[in-house]
């Protein structure tokens, strides 16, 4: 039974929602990544900046899911209701946004998306030298990624030329093979162009998924061997489990989709559970590829930051002691030169009083080896430490 038009669009305006959230989501990471490239290069965090060293092909991942969130609106069939933007169309432009459609995502967002999470991975397992430290290596793999998904773009786009000779060729080929688009008659006046996923496309999709995915499985497994953390084994298995099992899913289901026509169930259950499928793929590899590295880095830099400070404070709280030692010295010298005189014969160890607050003499001496200390300056069977006990002034007139 086919679907009422509010049904149909129900699902096209869940579909808007959660794309405009995928936008938002990889926008925000973008500034996320842009303000880790700011805080490496300059606040000194210079330690961080082989984690920082794919910050392009990171935000190009972004992009590419983006244009693929974009992709999935431009196919619904909310848009080209009576009086939408597509409306104004005639059926054979709309057709042909369809065929754009198809060569655009699954010729070249998905793939592109696909292999830049592929370079992604294999960037932790490259030598520092030829890796991600050098200067060029994101412009090498965004040239790359490009230059492999070149083939399965102008596979997708001569599929999608040749669709109709192929078909008078070879009659007793389905249409289904080959449809990028179904006619739909609204009212008597008015004639829609509806998309679909030709099998023919699909089939070569999901070829080279399953060629990435065995790909990914062995590059998993080599990653596991170096992961020592078990926090990050765990977010590990959940890429690769993800990708592994999403984009198949997704591939699947597009196949599916022939079984039935637009604005059938089926069609519209399969296609939207499709999109959902590489949705929560792209979503858990921007979480697991972007946001939590990132995180991860800046919180190093936050704890190495809060270390710089300890052992500025440290360092701080040693002048000072060592100022105010010094002054006591100085009034020493002052208030009993006769005592000073004495103990300067001792090699290294200077011997004063200290003084409270208020200026006023205590009755104890402090004694302090400021060189390497003599056996005389040293008391027996004590370390050579640079403070020594304070005294009794009667054990100091003793000695």
């Amino acid at each position: 039974m086919p679907l009422t038009s509010i049904a149909a669009d129900a699902f096209g305006v869940v579909t808007i929602c959660l794309v405009a959230l995928l936008i938002l989501y990889g926008l925000l990471c973008i500034a996320y990544s842009f303000y880790f490239r700011y805080r490496v290069r300059n606040q000194g965090s210079d330690q961080l900046s082989y984690f920082s060293g794919p910050w392009i092909v990171r935000i190009t991942f972004i992009l590419f899911g983006i244009w693929w969130g974009l992709g999935e609106i431009i196919r619904l069939n909310l848009l080209r209701r009576k009086g939408r933007v597509l409306n104004a169309l005639d059926v054979k432009w709309q057709e042909t946004v369809c065929k754009g459609y198809i060569v655009s995502n699954l010729g070249f967002a998905e793939p592109c998306l696909f292999l830049t999470l592929v370079f992604l991975l294999r960037a932790p397992l490259q030598s520092i030298n030829s890796g991600i430290l050098r200067q060029k290596w994101n412009v090498k793999t965004a040239g790359f990624v490009v230059l492999f998904c070149l083939p399965v773009f102008v596979l997708q786009l001569f599929i999608i030329l040749i669709g109709p000779e192929l078909r008078r060729i070879k009659r007793s080929l389905p249409p289904y093979f080959t449809r990028t688009a179904t006619p739909l008659n609204q009212n008597a006046a008015d004639v829609i162009a509806l998309c679909t996923y030709p099998l023919l496309n699909t089939i070569l999709l999901g070829l080279f998924v399953t060629v990435l995915t065995i790909y990914l499985f062995w590059l998993g497994r080599r990653i596991l061997k170096l992961v020592i953390n078990k926090g990050l084994q765990k977010r590990v298995y959940t890429l690769i489990l993800s990708v592994s099992g999403f984009l198949p899913l997704r591939v699947l289901l597009l196949g599916l989709s022939v079984l039935s026509k637009p604005e059938h169930i089926l069609f519209e259950a399969l296609t939207f559970s499709a999109f959902l499928a590489l949705l929560c793929c792209a979503g858990v590899c921007i979480c697991m590829l972007v946001y939590y590295p990132v995180a991860d880095c800046l919180a190093l830099g936050n704890l190495h930051d809060l270390e710089t400070q300890r052992v500025l404070i440290d360092d701080q709280n040693d002048t000072i002691s060592l100022i105010a030692n010094q002054s006591h010295l100085g009034e020493s010298s002052r208030v009993s030169p006769g005592r000073n005189s004495d103990t300067s014969t001792k090699h290294g160890s200077i011997s004063f009083r200290a003084y409270e607050k208020d200026g006023s003499s205590t009755v104890q001496y402090v004694e302090l080896s400021l060189f390497s200390p003599s056996r005389d300056a040293t008391p027996p069977g004590s370390p050579p430490l640079l403070g020594w006990p304070m005294r009794h002034q009667r054990e100091v007139n003793g000695a």
